[in-house]
């Protein structure tokens, strides 16, 4: 009980209850978005933001179904649900073991302490990511705002009818094969399971077909003129209405969460006056019962495929989350644990999916209404959970006649309002690398796949970074000969070379690390020494790292110098890079110890003295 402060309970509960209003609409969207059903939304959003506030590092944090995690969330289900011949009973296991695992990984990734480097996700990738998750749903929420749903065109789905038989055909192989009956010189038993085939199950698969072609922005914008030929006047009326009544009603105030007002008006303009309008799926009255085919049918093979998606949920819901915790933080003037948070959000995902939800994360527009309503402590993301399983209780059999096409115009707010549209208009005044980058991981998402898309992004912002750090340190790096008093500012020291030595001692300058991405300057620069050099000082005093590459590099650089019968010197080695000279012998193996110094006029006295005896 000490984690919890009583002493704001009535601000903390309105703080709650408002942001569960808010949340109630949204959750029932995403959960049609992702096509588990509206059940799915409110499930996640009661028992994510319940646990994730009750475990989680930020007091008023409000969690639940976001925007970006619904889209990879609908990624998932999709591609599970195709190797499930679109049958959702047998999917389900599956679905919601990919995110028991996402919770768990986030669970993980809380205990390994990695909360505190999710801020250096390159803001492009993020940029990107979130215009397409914008445009994701826009796309995908036309079909729906008009009425139209591919596997309920009858025309369409026709020309999926020799695939279906195919794929029908294909099954029956599969299952001889596994049963040890396939006889290739004889298909009798082949033909005779053919002949059971029912056209009802040839249509059944023709509209999976249908429904797997016509997903995802491609698959949308490939029937939007089959879209366009079909409308439902009064589904695109319903959208309409919704769209507007969102944006103009934030007009007049902003007290009361305008999706809500729309929802309320547009369902009881549509119940109350009884049009012939299409209803979300039905939501189960009672409490929410868990799933524990998630255990009973684990299928090992089925899950491999998705375990990096997995990773990418987790990663995506940290991310989210914790971009919250900072706004948060901003407007409360208070400091959240970030991997304490990542911690709470994987319960709550965890819990979620054991009981049929869809994961969520910190949701932004959420906290601040918390915060703006009053809540000061974790109790007010607990009340807004709490709210939402009353609302499920006593309010289900009603919730299920929300019009399909209201949701779908809340879910087009939502698309347009998640964009980065600050990133977008900084485009012109962008670097060109930056602006790649967002175009690519915004291209990819939108039109391929959402995981492998910001894994491309982070790789070539990896590499352009690198490529970045290894010219910069080439560019600042040189080599000099100690000659007419000419030294780099703030190197005045090297004016203490006695000028009879002069023409044969070269400093060589490092400033950046030595890496990978450095090292073929390295070398480049290493051959600039003359053969009359007699010494060679390497300043190290602005080279704070080094990797294995920048190490061999070193010692290649060091062995050929030895060879050419160069004397060589290092001066102000810092920390970890001696420490991995000596890790791997260079020191005092090729360089002895002797000739590593502090100060530059100690390597110089050193020098003299050498010189002094051998003459």
């Amino acid at each position: 009980m000490k984690i919890f402060n009583f002493k704001h309970f009535k601000s903390d509960l309105f703080g709650g209850v408002t942001a569960g209003i808010v949340a109630l609409p949204l959750a029932l969207a995403f959960g049609v978005s992702s096509g588990l059903g509206p059940s799915a939304g409110l499930y996640g959003a009661i028992l994510v933001s319940f646990f994730a506030a009750l475990f989680g590092g930020t007091n008023t944090q409000i969690s639940g179904p976001t925007a970006p995690m619904t889209a990879v969330s609908m990624v998932v289900i999709a591609g599970i649900l195709a190797n499930f011949e679109g049958d959702i009973n047998k999917a389900l296991p599956s679905i919601l073991t990919v995110f028991l695992l996402a919770g768990l990984m986030q669970v993980v990734l809380g205990l390994l302490g990695i909360g505190k480097y999710i801020k250096y996700i390159p803001y492009p990738v993020v940029s990107g990511f979130m215009t397409a998750i914008g445009v994701i749903i826009l796309v995908t929420q036309i079909m729906p705002s008009v009425g139209y749903y591919p596997k309920e065109d009858t025309a369409f789905v026709e020309q999926f009818k020799p695939e279906a038989e195919e794929v029908i055909l294909e099954n029956i192989l599969k299952d001889e094969a596994a049963e040890g009956i396939l006889v290739l010189e004889d298909f009798e038993e082949t033909i005779n399971r053919a002949e059971h085939i029912t056209d009802a199950q040839i249509l059944k698969e023709s509209q999976t077909l249908a429904s797997k072609d016509a997903s995802g922005v491609l698959g949308a914008v490939k029937v939007l003129p089959r879209a366009v030929q079909n409308i439902n006047w009064l589904e695109l009326l319903l959208a309409l209405g919704t769209i507007l009544i969102i944006y103009g009603f934030k007009r007049i105030t902003t007290a009361v969460p305008s999706t809500l007002v729309a929802l309320l008006v547009m369902s009881g303009i549509a119940i109350g006056f009884g049009l012939n309008y299409r209803p979300i799926e039905e939501i189960p009255s009672g409490l929410p019962i868990p799933n524990f085919g998630i255990f009973t049918e684990f299928n090992l093979s089925s899950i491999s495929p998705y375990i990096f998606t997995a990773l990418t949920l987790a990663l995506l819901g940290a991310i989210d989350s914790l971009l919250t915790s900072v706004v948060a933080d901003n407007m409360t003037k208070t400091k959240h644990e970030p991997n304490k948070e990542l911690v709470g959000q994987g319960i709550g995902n965890s819990i979620a999916a054991l009981f049929g939800g869809i994961p969520g994360a910190g949701a932004t527009i959420r906290t601040v209404v918390n915060i703006n309503a009053g809540g000061k402590t974790r109790l007010s993301g607990m009340f807004a959970g709490l709210l939402l399983l009353v609302i499920l209780l006593a309010l289900g059999p009603i919730a299920s006649k929300i019009p399909a096409a209201v949701l779908a115009g809340i879910l087009i707010t939502v698309g347009i309002g998640v964009m980065d549209y600050k990133g977008l208009k900084a485009i012109p005044y962008m670097p060109k690398a930056e602006v790649i980058i967002m175009l690519v991981v915004l291209v990819l998402s939108s039109i391929w796949n959402l995981v492998y898309a910001v894994g491309i992004g982070l790789v070539i912002a990896s590499l352009m970074f690198m490529k970045k750090m290894g010219d910069l340190t080439a560019q600042r790096s040189n080599i000099k000969q100690v000659l007419d008093n000419k030294v780099e500012k703030g190197a005045e020291d090297d004016l203490s070379i006695p000028k009879e030595l002069k023409k044969g001692i070269y400093v060589k300058y490092i400033k950046g690390p030595l890496f990978f991405g450095s090292t073929s300057d390295f070398h480049e620069l290493a051959k600039q020494i003359p053969e009359n050099a007699t010494d060679v000082i390497i300043r190290m005093g602005r080279m704070p790292y080094i990797d294995q590459s920048g190490l061999y590099a070193m010692e290649d650089v060091v062995q050929e110098l030895i060879n050419n019968k160069k004397n060589v010197f290092l001066v102000n080695v810092l920390e970890q890079p001696r420490y991995l000279l000596e890790r791997i012998d260079i020191i005092p193996d090729l360089i002895p110890r002797d000739h590593i110094f502090e100060h530059f006029e100690e390597a110089m006295a050193h020098i003299v003295k050498e010189h002094l005896i051998t003459n």
